[in-house]
């Protein structure tokens, strides 16, 4: 299987890039692991919420297949926790062969995309912003990696 992280906008927080690109190279000593940067969108202000939303969703539906599982990051989407999102991980390993999570741009997704997604899962009650996201969910793809692997990464 391999997993793509697409995203909207690029990291713009050294701190995150670096953090970003270790996890990415220590994934993929399990599995391939892409990120895809989608360009922010250009005079977001000329266009209300709604249109921003609908023009970023348009610019992810380009680049999913219809093969892809598609899953969103979404504060509404389903919790885990870090074995649990391990187990159900290890599950479409054996049932997909390109999972592709979507991060949002500040506002979230319009409906055409949710209707696309196979799943939406949400990383915490809490809200983090778009940027942030990023690296907690690179690191947890990681630590699933691992849990899967039984290595002492992971406490519990």
């Amino acid at each position: 299987m391999k997993i793509e992280l697409l995203l909207v906008g690029k990291t713009n927080s050294r701190t995150f890039i670096e953090g970003i690109d270790d996890y990415t190279k220590r994934i993929n000593h399990y599995l391939p692991f892409t990120l895809t940067i989608i360009p922010e969108l250009k005079n977001t202000k000329s266009l209300s919420e709604r249109q921003q939303k609908k023009a970023e969703s348009e610019l992810i539906l380009r680049k999913l297949q219809p093969s892809d599982y598609v899953v969103l990051l979404d504060e509404h989407g389903k919790e885990f926790r870090s074995i649990e999102f391990a187990a159900w991980l290890q599950r479409k390993q054996h049932a997909v062969q390109r999972l592709v999570f979507v991060v949002g741009g500040p506002y979230g997704f319009a409906p055409d995309l949710y209707n696309r997604a196979n799943e939406q899962l949400s990383l915490s009650k809490m809200t983090f912003s778009h940027q942030m996201i990023r690296l907690i969910f690179t690191e947890q793809i990681y630590r699933a990696c691992t849990i899967l692997k039984g290595e002492p990464y992971h406490h519990e």
